[in-house]
């Protein structure tokens, strides 16, 4: 004897849920995995692409479809299905299988990766290290941020770290990496990642240099420079910053001097500099030329290649 299926039930496999919780109801749609974030991120733009199926839900997977009832408490009795689904699909929370979840964060976790491989370099010899040395150096630095977390809640005392020498390390400079999350984006991290390795030293790290091509009218080189250039952990406190030209001034940005040359009446200068000090030179050029000068980058990091 068959079984009859009731009418507001469907049967949906293999989707991902966008749910939005209003009026003491939730509602449910079902869309095609990995379409939700590009919908939402603007890459695709046909809504038939999105959605498995054009209907609301109150349970996907139990197949039960909204009554009208409910749609027309919740979101007003005159506003059409389609714009409902839309409110669902841009204001509501995108439900990730485990699965999906644990692909997305590896996605993540290998761009994280690679980013940092790209743009860290050993010190001494300028070279990129592989994606492995970086991941198992991020792991270390994970294991320990990891279990210093674990103390501190344990401990619940507030007492700042101590160095190797019991010394107090200062609040707020310690950068800790706990690994990557599929929430944030891979950018942020790796930036946040770049930070830890290079303040804890897992392996010898710093950032790859930039490239850079500064040109400046010969005319103002020799004027004397009105805002401070680049800080000097090495200078005396209440030494004057601001002392100098603007070409000693930009000369203070650069680690090492490629070429320099005069150009008819343009000085330019190519060289290396650190990513830190890109922002403070193209800052400084801008007031002390009023436009005149240019920074160009050339290349965004520096490697040395087997």
């Amino acid at each position: 004897m068959p079984i009859n299926q009731p009418s507001n039930q469907i049967k949906l496999t293999n989707v991902s849920l966008v749910r939005l919780k209003k009026a003491k109801k939730r509602f449910e749609i079902a869309c095609y995995k990995n379409k939700v974030l590009e919908w939402r991120s603007g890459i695709e733009t046909d809504l038939d692409n999105v959605l498995q199926i054009n209907s609301v839900f109150l349970n996907v997977s139990k197949g039960q479809t909204a009554p009208s009832a409910d749609l027309a408490k919740a979101f007003g009795a005159k506003t059409p299905v389609n714009d409902i689904i839309l409110e669902i699909l841009n204001k509501g929370e995108l439900q990730v299988g485990e699965k999906e979840r644990h692909a997305q964060l590896e996605r993540v976790h290998n761009e994280v990766v690679g980013i940092v491989a790209a743009k860290l370099v050993d010190p001494k010899t300028k070279r990129v290290y592989t994606t492995g040395m970086i991941e198992k150096a991020l792991e270390m630095l994970s294991s320990q941020g990891s279990q210093a977390q674990v103390e501190k809640s344990a401990s619940g005392t507030g007492i700042p770290a101590t160095g190797e020498e019991g010394e107090a390390k200062p609040k707020g400079r310690d950068h800790v990496w706990t690994g990557v999350v599929a929430t944030k984006s891979a950018k942020s991290q790796a930036l946040e990642a770049m930070k830890a390795l290079i303040a804890s030293q897992p392996i010898p790290v710093a950032r790859a240099r930039m490239r850079l091509r500064i040109t400046c009218p010969t005319s103002i080189l020799k004027q004397a420079a009105k805002s401070a250039g680049p800080k000097d952990a090495s200078a005396e406190d209440g030494e004057d910053k601001t002392k100098g030209t603007v070409k000693d001034r930009i000369l203070s940005y650069i680690e090492q001097v490629e070429t320099q040359d005069v150009l008819g009446s343009e000085w330019e200068v190519v060289g290396f500099v650190e990513p830190g000090a890109f922002k403070g030179l193209g800052d400084f050029i801008g007031g002390e030329t009023k436009g005149q000068g240019r920074v160009e980058v050339l290349d965004m990091a520096v490697i040395h290649e087997d």
